[in-house]
């Protein structure tokens, strides 16, 4: 075991090696004769050193600062690498290598807005350039970076619904027809209280979505799950479902507002997906805590499946609530408004409001055909328009006429066999048609149709024949007498009057204006008014000069 020096020996070596700097040699010459006066290596007296003092390595003056070239074009190659890394990524983050941005920086160059950019041929290395690109804040990671996450949460339980479709992690699940298996669920945004079913589709079409959602807002059967009611809002993705008509009418009509995040790579770098942050957390706990126990016990048909996420159901929304001192179903009920909540419809006036009116001409035979199928309505309706209200849920037809609605109507048996003709029950249309068509034979007009002659047509006979005269009124015409002067030397005389001087005192172009004037007409009304406005307007323009 090498001797222990002591600790006041080491202090004062480490204070007389303070006068010299890091690497000078005389720091060596003091180790030296310490490790000679105690008898050990100099290795002994160095490592005992650090274990009792700290010492700070010694680095460059120009640490961290590029010699091969100037930081000002370093800095500028780094911003290019990680511009063309950006500009090269997928959505799965794979771009560029810092190596072939290298290559195409020296073989090809960049243009920007201003010029064209090329680096000298061997003076950018990748480990150089990584290391200021990390140092910088430059790399991937750095530029990928999203802004800080705001929180928002619903005043009232039932306010906001988040609602989402995942594919569901347990793929050995048999669908028939290619469908696969999803989650969909809901999350109450105040209370973090969750419902979700497993359900085998296409993808995420409207039609899944609305069973769903009747589901979910109906009474549960499930012992213990009082969480129900129609949401204010429901805040989802921009999936299928959102941008189908019949979903946005389905959910206008049950008065709920549909609200969706900002599509993927429409709001810079943030992700989008982490507006609705409650679901996806529910679809995550699902798939950490409740499908990895598929491995033990493997579900053998969708009820099953099911009838397990049931039972999970309780135990997750017996949690504790994110903020409250309580669990996530009693937080639920805790903070209703209140008024409550709005209860949900039947089932059967559902699928009235899902029901989307067509207005359709019925045949001959009082068929009319839907998607194929030939549905036998009420002989009412035969050859004409009806407006046909069948719903993606339904099974049978309704079909609103004459402002009543009416129905089920089911297909059409087909024809029937041949010598056994029934006739069919007379419509009320028919009936009322038989009631005119008797009437029409036994109804009969007077003779004097025909010949005139009539009881009450003595009158009109004796006026025809101008033995009663009656007197006629009328308005007499009212002829409009036209005041006009018998010559034109009467008509310049009633000019120069109404000038109040001489006409041989104007001027020739007045002159010529008064002989035009008189020349044209002899009415008193129009000579007058075409003086009165030529003279009014020459004394205007001469007030003017």
């Amino acid at each position: 075991m090498a001797k222990t020096i002591p600790t006041e020996q080491l202090i004062l070596l480490h204070n007389k090696m303070l006068a010299f700097s890091p690497r000078h040699p005389e720091r060596k010459n003091l180790i030296c004769s310490v490790a000679e006066g105690f008898g050990v290596s100099e290795s002994t007296i160095r490592r005992q050193l650090r274990e009792h003092i700290h010492f700070s390595g010694g680095t460059r003056i120009d640490k961290n600062i590029p010699r091969a070239i100037s930081k000002t074009d370093m800095l500028l190659y780094c911003q290019l690498i990680a511009a063309l890394k950006i500009r090269t990524s997928n959505k799965k983050n794979k771009h560029l290598s810092t190596q072939a941005c290298i290559r195409i920086l020296e073989e090809h160059g960049v243009e920007t807005e201003n010029n064209l950019i090329k680096a000298s041929p061997g003076t950018l290395k990748k480990a150089t350039i990584n290391r200021y690109l990390k140092k910088w804040g430059y790399d991937f990671f750095s530029m990928k970076i999203e802004p800080t996450v705001v929180h928002f949460e619903a005043e009232y339980s039932n306010d906001c619904w988040q609602f989402d479709f995942t594919p569901s992690d347990f793929k050995q699940f048999s669908a028939p027809d290619g469908k696969k298996l999803f989650i969909v669920n809901v999350t109450d945004d105040k209370s973090g209280t969750v419902y979700f079913e497993y359900v085998l589709a296409h993808g995420e079409d409207a039609l899944t979505a609305l069973r769903f959602l009747f589901n979910a807002m109906a009474p549960k059967k499930i012992s213990g799950m009082p969480f129900q009611g129609i949401p204010k809002m429901i805040y989802t993705d921009n999936g299928a479902f959102a941008k189908s008509a019949l979903f946005k009418r389905v959910l206008a009509a049950l008065g709920i507002e549909l609200k969706t995040h900002l599509p993927r790579g429409k709001d810079g770098r943030r992700t989008t997906a982490r507006a609705k942050g409650k679901t996806e957390r529910t679809n995550r706990s699902a798939k950490e805590m409740f499908e990895p126990l598929f491995h033990l016990h493997e579900p053998t048909s969708l009820e099953q499946l099911n009838e397990w996420a049931a039972n999970y159901l309780k135990q997750s929304n017996e949690m504790s609530h994110r903020s409250e001192d309580c669990g996530r179903l009693e937080a639920w009920k805790r903070f209703l408004s209140q008024e409550g909540y709005r209860k949900m419809c039947s089932w059967d006036k559902f699928c009235q409001i899902v029901r989307e009116p067509e207005a359709r001409l019925v045949g001959s035979d009082a068929c009319v055909s839907v998607d194929g199928v030939l549905y036998q309505l009420s002989s009412d309706m035969a050859s004409l328009e009806v407006i046909l209200l069948h719903g993606v849920f339904d099974n049978e037809l309704h079909v609103e006429f004459d402002g009543e609605i009416s129905g089920p109507f089911y297909p059409f048996k087909g024809p029937i066999p041949l010598h056994t003709y029934r006739t069919p029950p007379k419509s009320h249309r028919e009936k009322q048609a038989d009631e005119i068509a008797d009437l029409a034979k036994n109804l009969s007009v007077p003779l004097s149709v025909m010949t005139g002659n009539s009881a009450d047509g003595v009158v009109k006979q004796l006026k025809n024949a101008h033995v009663i005269e009656y007197e006629v009124k009328s308005i007499p015409f009212e002829e409009k007498l036209i005041d006009q002067f018998q010559n034109r030397f009467e008509a310049k005389h009633a000019i120069s009057h109404y000038l109040n001087r001489p006409l041989a005192t104007l001027s020739p172009a007045q002159l010529d204006y008064v002989d035009q004037i008189v020349g044209e007409s002899l009415e008193k009304e129009t000579v007058m008014t075409k003086v009165r406005q030529y003279f009014t307007l020459a004394l205007c323009q001469l007030g003017e000069k």
